[in-house]
């Protein structure tokens, strides 16, 4: 108890006093904010990643992430308080590890933990006494207590005596100008008191706003909540969306007027499908974990049913508008996708529903091609290794009209919708962006 206590006071004191070296693994989407807040909070912070790509662009001061600007890197970098690395060795040296790696699904959705095991096993090789060890990464309550912390304590070091473990789920929202990292209220929790009283004050010091749970699972479980609430409501709308089209009703008309009510109700808009790295993911995860309970979650495996047919549904409306509309069939038609990314705005595809339109789309004959002002290129991606090197094409009249139908997937600001509209003989808009422009004509389909 002794040794606890006095590993507890020395490490508080170097947070309290920003002494604290951070490590960051994972310089993503998730690692590279968090990384900067940490540093203009006057924290000393290494970034860790595998890919030699990151760490050229970094050493180089030259952000891949939107939330992070160039000048906002060369800014910490110069001051001394962020480097980053792919040498592992160098973990040893932090006093607090945040891993924030992948946590994706097998093709049966099962959870995939292989990152955060090799990661805990890479933090384990240098682990010492004294150190705060954080779990970021999404994932099913029970991880950071039964997974990582065995893994930590193979080499003889005890959590909650010797080293301290936590776990904080990221809540990063690519895109939003609203909120960022250091305004987004941080849930922390800990394996046991210490680590908790770690946690709130090393995050606290970052961050407007700490929410304290009162153990790891539970923290695990606040994010997995949040996520499974919107993949549900979002499958909600997109079932009346199917229903309200074969009645004639236009869903979007109706959550307009629906959300004038001042309480008891909350939009969720339709879409092509769900994208993003949590909203698709995130659910299966407590549904693999429910099955340890023989406890279904119907919800949840419906819900993903909706929003997983939500693609051939898209498509199947383009190819009875081609048919009604220009009497060509799908097959040989030249359709072009405009967005590639998940979500407005940003250059994020993981997940993205646009991926699978466009193989749809080539599975039923067609040809696809897509425009999307944020990618430049289809990067390589385990689901969709066959679309890998597509480039984004130009939106000139020209173009626009050599295609027979144009598929908006994603609303993108940086699109012309009314030069659209002259152009296009045929318009499929699964984001109502060109209502909500004032856009209106018989070529312009709702899906």
């Amino acid at each position: 108890m002794i040794l606890a206590t006095s590993s507890y006071l020395d490490l508080l004191g170097k947070i309290e006093k920003r002494e604290a070296r951070a490590g960051v693994i994972g310089l993503g989407y998730v690692g590279l904010p968090l990384a900067m807040t940490l540093a203009r909070s006057g924290f000393a912070v290494i970034g860790f990643d595998i890919d030699p790509g990151k760490i050229i662009a970094l050493d180089a001061q030259r952000s891949y992430i939107e939330a992070v600007s160039n000048e906002a890197l060369t800014s910490e970098v110069a001051a001394g308080r962020f480097r980053s690395t792919s040498d592992f060795t160098g973990l040893g040296a932090c006093d607090v590890i945040i891993i924030c790696v992948p946590t994706p699904l097998t093709k049966h959705r099962d959870p995939d933990l292989s990152y955060v095991e090799a990661t805990s096993r890479a933090i384990a090789a240098t682990l010492r006494t004294g150190q705060l060890v954080v779990l970021e990464s999404t994932t099913y309550p029970g991880t950071t207590d039964d997974v990582v912390r065995p893994i930590l304590e193979e080499g003889g070091l005890k959590s909650g005596s010797d080293f301290f473990l936590g776990f904080s789920p990221e809540r990063e929202d690519p895109g939003n100008r609203d909120f960022d990292t250091a305004t987004i209220p941080k849930i922390v929790a800990g394996d046991g008191e210490e680590a908790r009283k770690l946690m709130m004050a090393f995050y606290g010091a970052a961050v407007k706003s700490v929410v304290p749970v009162s153990s790891n699972a539970t923290a695990e479980a606040v994010k997995l909540t949040e996520n499974i609430f919107r993949a549900v409501n979002i499958a909600l709308v997109n079932e009346l969306k199917t229903l309200y089209a074969a009645m004639g009703i236009d869903i979007w008309e109706v959550i307009e007027a629906a959300k004038t009510k001042p309480f008891g109700y909350m939009p969720f808009y339709p879409g092509p499908g769900l994208g993003g790295h949590c909203i698709p993911i995130d659910p299966f995860y407590l549904t693999w974990k429910s099955r340890e309970y023989e406890l279904p979650t119907r919800f949840i495996e419906l819900a993903g049913e909706i929003n997983s047919a939500m693609p051939r549904y898209v498509v199947g409306s383009l190819a009875e508008a081609l048919d009604m509309r220009l009497g060509k069939a799908l097959s040989r038609s030249r359709v072009l996708v405009i967005g590639l990314a998940y979500k407005k705005n940003v250059p994020d595809i993981r997940e993205s529903p646009s991926l699978r339109l466009i193989e749809i789309i080539e599975e039923r004959g067609g040809h696809a091609d897509f425009h999307d002002p944020f990618v430049a290129e289809v990067p390589s991606t385990r689901e969709h290794m066959a679309l890998k090197g597509r480039r984004s094409v130009e939106l000139t009249e020209e173009t626009v009209k050599s295609y027979d139908a144009l598929l908006v997937a994603t609303d993108h600001d940086r699109v012309d919708y009314a030069a659209l509209a002259r152009w296009s003989p045929l318009i499929i808009d699964t984001r109502n962006i060109f209502a909500r422009l004032g856009l209106s004509g018989g070529h312009i389909v709702k899906s």
